[in-house]
Parts: C-alpha cells; structure tokens; sequence
C-alpha cells in the first residue's frame, strides 16, 4: 500500500526531515508541500531537503492538498496549522498529523472540530520512545501518592518559541490523568522571585533553551527519601519524521476522529 501525503512548512527543520525520511520508503509518495516564506516558495521539495529534485514545487496549503493527498502531515506553527484545516475542506485528504505545538485551548478546540470530518492524530510528540516514557509515567504516578512531587525539566534548541514544551505537557497530562485531575488544576506556575513552599499533589514545570539540543525530558518523582527520574532523550530530529509516517500509514484508513501516538502504537 502506498499512502500520498502533503508536508506542511516544507523548508522548516520538521518539513525537510519528513521530506527525506518519505523520499526514501517506498510507502509513502509525496504529492504536495508548503512554504509561508516567500524565499521558498516554488521551490522543489527534493531541493529544500538535500536530496534529488521530486518535480514538485511548495505551494498554499488548499493547491498542496487538492490533487491526490490522502494524508496532510503538519508541523508548523499553531495559526497556520488552523488555517490549513481550514483551507483543506473539501480537498481530498481524509487525514491529518498534527505535530504542531503551543496551542492555545481555543485551537485545541478547532482541531477537535476538524476531527469530526477527517482522522487526526494530533501529539506534542511523535517519538515512540517518549510515548511509551508517557505510559511509564502514568503507570508511576498512579502508584506513588501525592507526597511524592513531580517536576518536569525539558531542554530544547534556542529557536524554539514555546514552553513548556509540548512533549512537556504530553508527560504532565500523563501524570495528572494518573492522579484522576485535570492538568490546569495540579500545574503549578513558573518560579521566579520569593514562591513559598511548594504545594502538595502538584506538577512543575522547567524549561532550558540554547544551542542545538534536540530535546531532552526528565520527569523526577520526588519524595523526602527518594528520588525516581524517568528521561528521554532525542538523538536526531528524524526520529520525530520516523514516528509521523508511522502514524500517517496506521490512521490513513481510520474513521474520522482525534487520536494520539499512544493510539497508534496501542500503549
């Protein structure tokens, strides 16, 4: 089975890994790409990857979609994201992969809208590591009590705009959902200046920027005379490529509705 898809923000770190990781699986044939910049548009996509010319140029998102993708695969920024949903009504694609992060409730909101016509698998992230480290923190915090603290420390490349990260927040919901609460009720708010002491039950956050990391993430479980941390760390930025064709071949098929990772990989 060959499944055609469309990469949204084809000249971005996430769009050139997903452009060579497709190229190169005789599973997928790449039938479209998109570029806001307007230094890349009409640009072939074999090009902006590093990789032979594939004949095709980027484009807006409803052209990108129209002629024969049966899967949109989006990683960019969370308006543009809305906008391509949007924009695809009507097109041809019956799919979508949502790996966009810093969405705000309201957009979460829109994609879940969206998930009523097409399939969608939206994630902060698409690792098969962190996914089955998100099973492991559920199992974790389901089993030790509320005096146990848990801080979530995450590392990224200095570009990156949003924190915490979303794979931050997939981890915190993990745990919040073990613990039977919603996220927003245990979350705690960022340090900064005289805090008091830390509150009983509740999830903190951390975030690092700079140079190049690709992504790191510890979840600490603290107690007065022990400490457990469950990490994960990110090696190359196509591991992410890796796991969104996965997911792109497992919900091609599926019937309109808003899946996870942890759907895909039945953790």
């Amino acid at each position: 089975m060959t499944i055609s898809i469309a990469i949204a923000g084809a000249a971005g770190r996430m769009g050139r890994a997903l452009i060579r990781a497709a190229a190169e699986d005789a599973r997928f044939r790449i039938v479209g790409g998109t570029e806001r910049r307007a230094e890349f548009l009409g640009v072939d996509l074999g090009a902006l990857a590093g990789i032979a010319p594939l004949f095709m140029t980027t484009a807006d998102a409803a052209e990108a979609a129209a002629e024969q993708a049966e899967v949109w695969i989006d990683f960019t920024a969370p308006e543009a994201t809305i906008a391509a949903l949007d924009a695809l009504r009507g097109a041809t694609a019956r799919a979508a992969i949502v790996g966009t992060t810093g969405l705000s409730d309201e957009q979460r909101t829109a994609i879940a809208d969206h998930a009523k016509r097409i399939a969608i698998v939206q994630s902060g992230n698409f690792s098969l590591g962190v996914n089955l480290l998100a099973a492991l923190v559920e199992q974790a915090a389901a089993r030790l009590g509320p005096e146990w603290d848990i801080e979530i420390v995450e590392a990224h490349h200095r570009r990156k705009v949003d924190a915490p990260s979303g794979t931050a927040l997939l981890l915190g919901e993990a745990a919040a959902t073990a613990r039977h609460r919603k996220l927003a009720e245990l979350r705690l708010p960022a340090r900064e200046g005289v805090t008091g002491e830390r509150a009983s039950g509740k999830i903190g956050f951390s975030a690092v920027r700079g140079g190049g990391i690709v992504g790191e993430h510890d979840v600490i479980f603290a107690a007065e005379r022990e400490v457990i941390t469950l990490s994960h760390r990110a090696l190359d930025r196509a591991l992410f490529a890796d796991g969104a064709l996965r997911a792109a071949l497992w919900v091609a098929d599926k019937p309109p509705g808003l899946y996870s990772m942890r759907d895909v990989l039945g953790v």
